[in-house]
């Protein structure tokens, strides 16, 4: 697929991170970012099974069976990282102490509407904690393929998968662009390297709007 790689759209949320925020990872890609956080910066990343201070995922020779996230990843520890319940950890979402959240999507509607946790044709599954998490958090940014592999549009006028929370998207990140939502509508403030606005308007089904300082995505 062209533009980013998964790695590089991680990457690039990684510069949103900033000294001294309490950072929520979503499971899947939105995990990585964990290995590319800002060197000098401390950003206290949380986790709803009741972890604040972890850091990146752990190699195979750091694994403890007892250090990991909410999507059941090992993870090392920060200095002056601390345990508690869970019920602790969503009452940190819930009173906004978290800064920002970063979660996969399955599609995000012009609005901000968020998809995440179920497809058309899913007969089994839960929203899990991405509903408290994506009204909870300060910022929700979403990083995601712009397509599925058929081709059809993860950013869409109106969801048609169910949907996780209404009108909580601020940006959204993918492989082929950086795009904000606004109450003027979607503004296109980025391209991957080697993308042209128009091909990312081409995958994308609402209309976009081009920001006047649009620039090339910078690691």
């Amino acid at each position: 697929m062209k533009g980013l790689t998964r790695e590089l759209i991680a990457m690039r949320i990684a510069k949103e991170l900033g000294e001294g925020m309490y950072v929520n990872l979503g499971m899947g890609l939105p995990t990585t970012v964990s290995n590319f956080m800002p060197e000098g910066l401390e950003v206290i990343l949380h986790s709803e099974n009741g972890i604040l201070g972890y850091g990146r995922i752990a190699t195979e020779e750091e694994w403890d069976i007892d250090l990991l996230n909410a999507g059941g990843q090992p993870v090392i520890l920060q200095p002056g990282a601390c345990f508690f319940s869970s019920a602790d950890a969503f009452g940190m979402i819930r009173g906004g102490h978290v800064d920002i959240t970063v979660l996969g999507a399955y599609q995000v509607s012009e609005k901000g509407d968020l998809a995440n946790w179920a497809i058309r044709t899913a007969k089994i599954g839960n929203i899990g904690g991405a509903m408290d998490i994506s009204y909870g958090a300060k910022r929700t940014l979403v990083c995601m393929e712009h397509t599925t592999k058929e081709g059809e549009s993860r950013i869409v006028k109106q969801c048609t998968y169910p949907l996780t929370a209404g009108r909580v998207v601020n940006t959204i990140f993918t492989n082929l662009a950086v795009i904000e939502v606004t109450p003027r509508g979607l503004l296109l403030k980025e391209v991957a390297p080697g993308v042209t606005p128009e091909e990312v308007q081409a995958a994308t089904e609402p209309k976009l709007l081009i920001a006047e300082s649009i620039k090339e995505i910078e690691l």
